[in-house]
């Protein structure tokens, strides 16, 4: 799939997380209500914006399979392009078919834009349906709004 060119706001750059940064990627997941669990700083890759982390991304790697996880842009900073071009190079660096699970169809409007497209549980990999059965299990009994999702180049 071919992105239009995206850019960074002057000041910003986009580089690999470091050890020290966990501290900021976990304030931001935390902050957003995403799943705290599995980070691991190694799988980042994050912006930093006027000396200061401001959104992070990572890849988290199962057998067969990699998932697109922890995308936080803080708020302050939301608007300007930054989900969308760490999107866009999380899914350049991706070495496995990649797949990624969101709350809402706004949500889900935002990676159907660069290529995913909804799923069904059933046909997650056998090594990622372990990590993803708790939130199909909300979606089932609680109605939670999960979306699942595949990245299909060319979509």
């Amino acid at each position: 799939m071919t992105f239009p060119t995206l850019s960074l706001p002057t000041g910003c750059i986009l580089r690999r997380a470091l050890s020290n940064d966990i501290w900021s990627i976990r304030w931001l997941v935390l902050s957003a209500k995403l799943d705290p669990t599995q980070l691991l700083w190694q799988q980042f890759w994050v912006i930093e914006c006027e000396g200061k982390l401001v959104a992070c991304g990572q890849l988290r790697n199962f057998s067969g399979a990699q998932e697109l996880g922890s995308l936080v842009v803080a708020p302050n900073w939301r608007g300007r392009g930054l989900g969308s071009f760490l999107t866009q190079h999380l899914i350049r660096m991706a070495t496995q078919p990649l797949y990624l699970e969101c709350l809402g169809q706004q949500l889900a409007d935002f990676y159907i834009h660069f290529g995913f497209v909804p799923i069904s549980f059933e046909n997650i990999p056998s090594s990622l349906k372990h990590k993803f059965r708790f939130s199909d299990l909300g979606k089932k009994l609680l109605g939670v709004p999960v979306v699942f999702m595949e990245y299909r180049a060319g979509s």
